[in-house]
């Protein structure tokens, strides 16, 4: 049919069936200008057919299909159409009964720095109309007009797709371009509340983009609008969206493939910028094969199996715990009620030795009064405050003698009538002691440089201060970091939930960086696997400050009735650092599972700021062992954690690539190793002032030029040689390397320090004659093992926020235990438990000394 008319309102010769066809084509006349003629010309067209034709704008061409739609079944239509490369492109509208498709032939499409890349072949799918009938015959149309003045060719085919309906569990390949999108539908079967949408290709370039979209007319399958509705990862080689049921109802959805125009947002390279901001570019051959499945996800009932796996293997802590309890309890009592059978003294010193609690059968008798039976034959008991009487040289302890009950009652006897004295006096005379005043008058602070820097030290020399002083000093630490922990959380707390709420309204799963094949969705929550996993850290630190309370608790005890054993036996007794590190690793726990809400470079110190507390707090407490008067303030101490966080953050914005910063850095770390080690080496005894450098210049002369001399204090020079070598080393290969990872660069700098401290510490143990018992073994090798299990689950980097989030996804895997849990929620689990042996390990490891005088425990 073919008619010439004017533009105006009226359109003579429209039936009834072609009113719709009338009321769209009348914008067109109305646009034309006054005076103007314009042909039209409507054919009926045919699918799968190849129609050749020339278009002008005198010339308007519309292409009327017809198609049986069903109800029950869904068809797609697919347009395809291809031009030569002219200044005015063509404009091709498709109108269904539902929707309006528009695009313009060439395509340009923009990318970055407003660069533009023109294509000539395009294809676009139309989404089906719904139907109420159970068939129905549907119109539509293309219609294809230009404001060239020239014939422009172009070639327009309709065919239908094939395998437009995904069917679950089958693969499905095809191959897009920036130019020709693909989508598909998916429809829910029944019994399937969940599915998880897996595209793959081999092709690393060029980008592409998964997006899961309503089954809504039009759809957004171009590279500048895909974002605008649904779900939607860009991808190099793999992507996988988790879709629920509830969140379409409809019970089905597309699946929309694009290639994008560029490939920065998937890391690629950066091309040239345009020297006209107007010239189009050739895109050349952007086109990809991929894959594209659908499976069922996990069901409700797997998420009831990996909670209770969760719960179970922390609760069973909890109930060995208990046990071994009772056992040590019930062993306690065994020995008590043997020795309290002996005949060994009379009813009032029995009655006596009992109040003090020198109970026969205790576990401090058969150490303490086997090693200190010499010694109250040979010479008094004095407070070791005021004792100076110090052996300059290290002598083994005398070996234990086995000595019959009545025996080993009648030592005890001697012992608490010789220390009763002592006691009243101790007490007497501390009572009112201070640590302030203590540190200010000017010849205890003469006797500080004598007791200290003696060659060979005692515990009893570096634990003179009263331990109720002592005591409130070290719970500082915990009300500190309980504080600290309040403040830092609710924040946090507040971030991550922005952060999901983002994720959820906008669609864009670029924002977090999950393990996308493994990870199950639960409410607004995207990863709940990843944060389930973090119990371990919450159960077990609560578990360790139960015991650290139940240890506290019984020492106490000990104090009230006057035990020798908790007086002046065995390592001081401060808790405060434990109850901190108990805290600490709770907080881990905390924090880790809110960074797990939304991974990404900008929150990854949440995972971290307390791993750098935990390492500093073990540090500390190794040290408080053997040095409880000079050991750091909790101020001091959380003042250089809170310097490490703060470098840490700066190393994660601004250290990538950055030589000045690395520079800095390093010479940073070096002078602050050098300045702990000269700390610890004269046990503070030193002055950072103006004369530093002439007293450093002395002892350069009289010890190396004058006379060579060795060092006064070898083992504490060759941990600290060696604690130099390694920070040396692994500050120079930050300036070499500048990893991309600075927070976990800046952790394995604070872990290898602790790793080095705690081997010189067992080393040392076991060379002053001292042993490690049975429990403190157990729980050292359990740990080494956990620990070497669960770096290996770490160093499997199922995502990294050092790369884009397209090449992050490249590392994800498939859950390994029970379809619910991946190989990091697996380093959650076992780390958490090392974490907890770790710190035991720290709890038991003295134990062998708690029947040990003070006088004879060596420093080191």
């Amino acid at each position: 049919m073919r008619t010439r008319r004017k533009p105006g309102p009226v359109w003579p010769g429209c039936g009834a069936g072609l009113v719709v066809l009338c009321l769209c084509v009348a914008p067109y006349g109305a646009s034309a200008v006054v005076g103007e003629t314009k042909t039209v010309y409507q054919r009926d067209a045919e699918f799968d057919v190849t129609y050749n034709d020339t278009v002008t704008s005198d010339i308007q061409t519309i292409y009327a299909f017809n198609h049986t739609v069903s109800r029950n079944k869904t068809e797609g239509v697919r347009v395809s159409v291809q031009s030569e490369q002219v200044d005015s492109p063509i404009l091709f509208v498709v109108r269904q009964k539902q929707a309006v498709v528009s695009f313009q032939v060439p395509l340009v499409l923009r990318g970055l720095y407003q660069r533009k890349y023109s294509y000539t072949h395009v294809g676009r799918t139309l989404c089906q109309p719904p139907t109420r009938a159970a068939s129905e015959i549907q119109f539509f149309f293309v219609d294809v007009s230009t404001l060239s003045s020239r014939g422009v060719n172009y070639q327009l085919r309709v065919s239908r797709v094939e395998s437009f309906t995904l069917q679950t569990d089958t693969k499905f390949s095809f191959v897009a371009t920036p130019s020709q999108p693909q989508y598909f539908k998916y429809a829910f079967p029944d019994g399937v509340d969940s599915v998880i949408v897996k595209v793959n290709s081999q092709m690393t370039f060029p980008c592409s983009v998964m997006s899961i979209q309503d089954i809504l007319c039009p759809v957004y399958d171009l590279d500048n609008n895909v974002a605008f509705i649904g779900m939607y990862q860009t991808m190099t080689k793999t992507a996988a969206i988790t879709v629920q049921r509830k969140d379409f109802p409809s019970n089905s959805f597309y699946v929309v493939i694009v290639v994008k125009t560029e490939d920065e947002a998937c890391g690629g390279p950066l091309r040239f910028y345009p020297l006209r901001p107007d010239e189009l570019i050739d895109a050349g051959n952007r086109s990809k094969t991929l894959d594209v499945v659908v499976s069922p996800a996990i069901k409700s009932e797997v998420y009831v199996m990996g909670m209770l796996f969760c719960l179970g293997i922390f609760l069973s802590f909890y109930i060995i715990t208990f046990l071994v309890a009772c056992v040590e309890n019930k062993r306690m009592h065994k020995r008590r009620g043997g020795l309290l059978s002996t005949p060994a003294a009379s009813p009032a010193e029995t009655a006596s030795l009992l109040g003090k609690g020198l109970t026969p059968g205790s576990p401090y008798e058969y150490g303490s009064i086997a090693d200190n039976s010499s010694l109250l034959s040979s010479e008094p008991i004095t407070d070791s405050v005021g004792s100076t009487d110090v052996n300059y040289g290290y002598m083994g302890r005398e070996p234990f003698k086995r000595r019959s009950l009545t025996t080993l009652f009648h030592l005890a006897v001697r012992i608490e009538r010789s220390l009763d004295s002592v006691g009243r006096c101790r007490q007497e005379s501390l009572s009112s002691v201070e640590e302030d005043d203590y540190d200010i008058l000017a010849d205890i602070d003469s006797d500080k440089n004598i007791v200290r820097t003696k060659k060979f030290l005692c515990v009893s020399d570096l634990a003179r201060k009263d331990k109720r002083v002592l005591n409130k000093k070290y719970q500082i630490y915990f009300w500190n970091i309980a504080t600290i922990a309040v403040f830092y959380a609710l924040p946090v707390i507040q971030l991550v939930i922005t952060y999901q709420t983002v994720v959820n309204v906008t669609g864009n799963q670029d924002i977090c960086y999950y393990n996308f094949l493994c990870a199950h969705p639960l409410g607004a929550l995207s990863a709940f696997n990843n944060i389930l996993s973090n119990l371990g850290y919450i159960m077990l630190g609560l578990l360790f400050l139960l015991i650290v309370l139940h240890r506290d608790i019984m020492h106490n005890r000990a104090l009230l009735r006057h035990e020798v054993a908790a007086l002046e036996c065995g390592i001081p007794k401060h808790f405060g650092l434990f109850y901190a590190m108990g805290t600490a690793l709770m907080m881990e726990g905390l924090l880790s599972a809110c960074y797990h809400v939304c991974p990404n470079y900008t929150n990854f110190q949440f995972d971290t700021s307390f791993m750098y507390m935990i390492a500093g707090l073990c540090m500390l407490k190794l040290y408080q062992k053997r040095h409880p008067d000079i050991n750091a303030s909790a101020y001091t101490a959380y003042a250089c954690l809170a310097a490490v966080i703060f470098f840490s953050v700066l190393g994660v914005v601004f250290g990538k690539g950055n030589m000045v910063f690395w520079i800095v850095f390093s010479v940073i770390h070096i002078i602050a190793t050098l300045l702990l080690s000269t700390q610890l080496y004269y046990m503070g005894r030193w002055r950072l002032d103006s004369g530093i450098l002439r007293r450093m210049l002395y002892v350069v002369y009289t010890d190396c030029i004058r006379q060579c001399s060795g060092p006064m204090y070898i083992d504490r020079m060759v941990l600290l040689v060696m604690g130099n070598i390694v920070n040396w080393s692994l500050a120079a290969y930050g300036l070499i390397e500048r990893p991309n990872d600075f927070a976990s660069y800046l952790l394995a700098i604070a872990i290898c320090n602790l790793l080095l401290y705690f081997a010189f510490y067992i080393i040392m143990k076991l060379r002053s004659g001292e042993r490690i018992h049975c429990l403190a073994l157990v729980c050292i090798l359990f740990t080494a093992v956990v620990w070497g299990f669960a770096l290996f689950f770490f160093f499997q980097g199922l995502s990294t926020w050092q790369k884009t989030p397209a090449e992050s996804r490249e590392h994800n895997r498939d859950c390994i235990l029970l379809s619910f849990f991946d190989d990091h929620d697996i380093w959650h689990f076992l780390s958490s438990i090392a974490m907890f042996g770790s710190f035991l390990v720290l709890l038991t490891l003295d134990d062998d000394l708690d029947a040990v005088q003070r006088d004879k425990i060596y420093v080191f």
